[in-house]
């Protein structure tokens, strides 16, 4: 076995670095017996890798070849299949079991230990060990006592410390122990001597060493005395450097000394820097010039110059107040005082700035009250942009006053405002005094008329006036001028085209007057007052005090999105203190609304659209302004007097009488319809409110197809069909005209009546002239229908050829000719000239004629065949008779 593993190490495991440590000769249980062997390995580089190899000897050749290798930590059981007694077989549990038979029971232990002491040194790995002795475990096992000692240990591979001390021998120990066996050819047969022989040569080694070891015992000696020698030199050096410790611990000690008075003189350095940056920083931020203080005490806040240094004085003093002071700078009584400084100059100018201003606003207000008589005549309103101009220049100086001291930038507020309000109010009811005597009129008559007294052209009582003011001794004109009816009959001194056109001017006048005022008011007291960007508390001023703010105003404030109170944005404020100063504009110009539609109640369809023209203008400016809400306000207004019109209309539509002894024709508001539509048309050409027109005019297409049918029926002059027909023809061609697409459906309802009630009115009217002919031939249609045959119709006593004979007789071309005559005077009494329908309705009776005739002789024709029967005329006779009426008359 020993050869064998000599050999395997050497050409199987030598080439792969691997040392074999345990091998065991095996066979495959219960099948034909092929000897193997399963070789338990290490390689010897690192990391160690412990391997199970299986080895078999070639078919061919006397080699061994690897055949199959697992490694060890892929084995999970080893079982020996019986611990009590001695059994050769045993199973090794890899990926499967493999079942083995090994050569004799000694090896199988042998083998088993070397694994379990491979897997305990190299793996640490739990491998069970099933049916395995302990002792077999825990020591190398006893049954090799019985194998051969050297076999033994080849086998067994010695313990743990055989392992590691196991060298493989080299190459030249390999030739020289394989020279020395040639030598002594006896040493396989006869070990023992082989064994002695080794030991003698051992022992004349040994004595050669010893020997040689003797003879450098003086060479030993000298190496002694120098080791001693380089001892003494260490004592030496070991004393210097002792020396030289104690003289750096004194360096040392004094180093340190310098290091700690360095350190506190940089921390000297450090405070004074800082105290410094402290001093600098109370003197660079709270230390005001004297031409600033200067300015502040006595600057004048006349002059654009004196002004400019305030500004750049309170900017500078409001720095100064606002520096952030660090901890411990308001104990420093030097900085107590500059602030107590601060404090007073602030006082001081704020007091100068409001007394100032209030100075400003006075003065301002006399010098615009002087210039007020030079608009009195004129519909223009004074302009302010002077005094804007100048308050300006005060801005920033408000700004600093908002910010410093919010109680004098109220009362400035509120100065500002009560002044205003009055100069506004003043101007505005002279503005709309002139405006209401152009609309009214300036002549004497006009005067007389709409009660206008006094030199000065204006409207006595203003709003409580207008509000009892009649028009004396013309009721009669003033439900003219609301009706549809009787605008016809209206004089053109009234409500001509001009009136209304001068009426449009002038109030179109009116709010392009106002529209820039309140802007440029609006814009100046966001500019003066600062309400654009900082947050603003709504002065005391900003509190409503008129319904017309509590009602109608407050309501149509829009929501705000962002964070808000209801009185504390800046926006609200500023709309309110607008509120404040026009609080008269919304009264004056219902009032102006109220009078322009007592004059002509069609007035409001053009206020409806210049007001609703206005109230989009300014909201594409700013949908929250004072001018928006109040031109909406208004508007509303205008909307409900345009309603209170078309419903006025309608009204009277239904309140129309007709005369009973004459003819109808074309209603009274049909015409007024035609003009109504013709003049909005006019007004509305690409306005904004169109929406409220198709609206109306739904309402009033409606009312006049109701109203016309409800005449139609009560007429006993005039056939109902020719009542229809008529106003349907005038409606359709009226609506056809002015191509209102909002009533393309009426358009098509009013042809649809007029073409059936023509229809149902030619027919009615033709059964008379031949109205014996038309009973015959209802009869025979009547027979025909109850089953008769068509042929057998002549059998019947009541139509037979005879009685038809007698019948077509009393119809000659004469009589024909005198009965169409008649109709035609008759129609022409039933229809209007106005319309022109004669011949139209001449042209279709003709037809209708025609196809009767045609009718008539196709039943001679079918019930009568082979008679012989025609009527006593033709139908060239009858296109004659046609035309020769329609040329005599």
């Amino acid at each position: 076995m020993t050869a064998i593993k000599h050999a395997l190490q050497r050409d199987i495991f030598t080439p792969n670095d691997e040392r074999l440590l345990g091998i065991v000769n095996v066979c495959k249980a219960g099948k034909k017996k092929k000897n193997c062997f399963l070789c338990a390995t290490v390689t010897t580089e690192r990391p160690v890798q412990v391997k199970v190899v299986k080895v078999k000897k070639s078919d061919k050749g006397d080699f061994y070849k690897r055949q199959q290798t697992w490694e060890l930590r892929d084995l999970t059981v080893v079982d020996a299949k019986d611990a009590s007694k001695e059994n050769p077989e045993f199973d090794l549990h890899f990926e499967k079991v493999y079942r083995w038979l090994a050569s004799s029971t000694a090896e199988k232990n042998s083998f088993i230990s070397c694994i379990w002491k491979l897997n305990q040194r190299y793996l640490r790995k739990k491998v069970e060990f099933v049916n395995v002795s302990s002792q077999l475990l825990e020591e190398l096992p006893k049954a090799e006592e019985s194998v051969p000692s050297g076999e033994s240990q080849s086998v067994a591979g010695g313990d743990e410390d055989a392992l590691d001390d196991y060298q493989e021998l080299s190459t030249r120990e390999e030739q020289d122990i394989e020279g020395m066996m040639e030598m002594c050819e006896y040493a396989i047969s006869n070990a023992e001597a082989f064994a002695e022989k080794l030991f003698q040569e051992l022992q004349v080694l040994d004595g050669a060493n010893i020997q040689s070891i003797m003879a450098s015992e003086k060479q030993v000696n000298i190496l002694m005395q120098l080791l001693d020698e380089a001892l003494g030199e260490v004592d030496t050096i070991e004393g210097k450097l002792s020396s030289y410790e104690e003289m750096l611990q004194s360096v040392k000690e004094q180093m340190d000394q310098i290091s700690q008075s360095n350190r506190l003189i940089q921390i000297s350095n450090t405070n004074n820097g800082k105290l410094l940056d402290e001093i600098q920083f109370l003197v660079n931020y709270m230390d005001l010039s004297k031409g600033h203080i200067r300015a502040l005490q006595e600057g004048d806040l006349t002059s654009s110059k004196g002004i400019e240094a305030c500004i750049n004085a309170s900017e500078a003093l409001l720095q100064c107040m606002n520096v952030a002071l660090r901890p411990g700078h308001e104990k420093l009584l030097s900085v107590k005082q500059q602030q107590q400084m601060f404090t007073d100059l602030r006082d001081t100018f704020a007091r100068r700035l409001t007394n100032h201003l209030n100075n400003v606003f006075v003065h301002q207000g006399h010098d615009q009250s002087s210039t007020l008589s030079q608009h009195t005549a004129e519909l223009t309103l004074p302009k302010h942009s002077p005094l804007h101009r100048d308050l300006l220049r005060y801005a920033k100086l408000m700004e600093w006053l908002k910010n410093t001291h919010r109680e004098k930038y109220e009362g400035l507020s509120r100065t500002y405002v009560d002044y205003m309000s009055r100069l506004y109010e003043r101007e505005i009811k002279d503005f709309f005094e002139v405006a209401k005597i152009k609309m009214a009129g300036t002549s004497k008559e006009a005067k007389n008329k709409f009660g206008l007294h006094g030199s000065s052209g204006k409207l006595t009582g203003s709003t409580s006036s207008l509000n009892k003011l009649t028009v004396q001794g013309s009721n009669s004109r003033r439900s003219q001028s609301s009706s549809l009816l009787d605008m016809g009959n209206m004089s053109a001194s009234d409500l001509d085209v001009a009136d209304r056109t001068k009426f449009d001017k002038i109030f179109e006048q009116v709010l392009s007057e106002l529209e820039p005022l309140c802007l440029a008011e609006q814009d100046f007291i966001s500019k003066f007052f600062k309400l654009q960007q900082h947050q603003a508390v709504m002065p005391p001023l900003a509190q409503p005090e008129s319904e017309e703010f509590d009602g109608s105003a407050a309501s149509r404030i829009p929501p705000q999105t962002d964070h808000r109170h209801s009185s504390s944005s800046e926006k609200d404020m500023v709309r309110l203190m607008m509120n404040k100063i026009f609080q008269s504009i919304e009264t004056e110009l219902n009032t102006l609304i109220a009078l322009g539609d007592k004059i002509d109640s069609f007035h409001s369809l053009y206020m409806l659209v210049k007001m609703s023209h206005h109230v989009w203008t300014a909201e594409n400016v700013d949908p929250a302004s004072f001018l928006s809400t109040t031109l909406g306000n208004v508007l509303v207004t205008v909307k409900r007097n345009f309603d209170k019109c078309i419903l006025g209309q309608i009204r009277q539509m239904e309140e129309v009488k007709i005369p009973k002894k004459s003819k109808v024709g074309i209603l009274p508001f049909v015409t007024a319809f035609e003009e109504f539509a013709e003049l909005a048309e006019t007004i509305f050409r690409n306005a904004e409110r169109r929406g409220d027109l198709d609206k109306a005019y739904v309402k009033l297409i409606k009312a006049v197809f109701v109203n016309v049918e409800k005449v139609a029926n009560e007429s006993q002059k005039t056939p109902r069909d020719v009542v229809m027909m008529e106003n349907f023809h005038h409606i359709f061609s009226t609506l056809s005209r002015l191509k209102i697409s909002c009533l393309d459906a009426e358009k098509r309802e009013a042809k649809h009546k007029y073409t059936d009630h023509l229809q149902s009115y030619v027919i009615y009217s033709l059964g008379q002239p031949l109205e014996k002919l038309n009973h015959f031939f209802e009869g025979v249609e009547a027979r025909v229908a109850q089953g008769v045959r068509e042929e057998e119709v002549s059998y019947q006593l009541a139509f037979n050829k005879q009685e038809l004979r007698k019948v077509i007789k009393e119809y000659p071309g004469k009589e024909v000719k005198k009965g169409l005559d008649n109709l035609y005077k008759k129609v022409d009494k039933h229809l209007c000239e106005e319309e022109s329908l004669l011949q139209v309705v001449w042209h279709s009776m003709q037809d209708e004629f025609i196809r009767q005739y045609k009718h008539f002789e196709d039943l001679i024709g079918r019930c009568y065949p082979g008679s012989g029967i025609t009527m006593e005329f033709t139908i060239q006779d009858v296109l004659e008779y046609f035309s020769s009426i329609a040329q005599s008359h």
